[in-house]
């Protein structure tokens, strides 16, 4: 069963899907089963990947990744963030290159943010 707002990969081509609607099939690619992402939720040694909010005075929020910012090199870099809103109605995703930074702003009242390194995985940070 495909779970709703959860991520899938493709361990043959590498392809992330989300599921926007639950359903009963198995999502396939690649001619296999796709794995379910687990995120990872707590940092562990010098590179920080767990998703860092701060609120700023007129309500919008700032989600970078780590609180010192993650990497960004060619090797090494987050492909995306994505934060959720209290009610999961919104999701707002920004999508990054290497040399770029990974922070996003926006003002959905985000409670949980989603971050993937391309070294690394997905990861989860919770707005507390």
């Amino acid at each position: 069963m495909a779970l709703k707002l959860r991520f899938y990969r493709c361990n043959t081509c590498g392809n992330i899907v989300q599921v926007f609607i639950d359903g009963p099939g198995e999502l396939v690619c690649c001619g296999k089963e796709m794995e379910l992402l687990e995120p990872q939720v707590n940092d562990t040694g010098s590179e920080k990947h767990v998703p860092y909010f701060e609120t700023l005075e007129d309500g919008s929020q700032i989600i970078k990744i780590g609180s010192e910012l993650h990497p960004m090199v060619e090797e090494h870099y987050i492909q995306f963030i994505e934060s959720l809103s209290a009610d999961k109605k919104i999701l707002y995703i920004e999508f990054f290159e290497p040399n770029q930074s990974a922070v996003i702003k926006n003002n959905i009242g985000a409670t949980k943010a989603f971050e993937y390194c391309n070294m690394h995985g997905l990861w989860e940070g919770n707005n507390d």
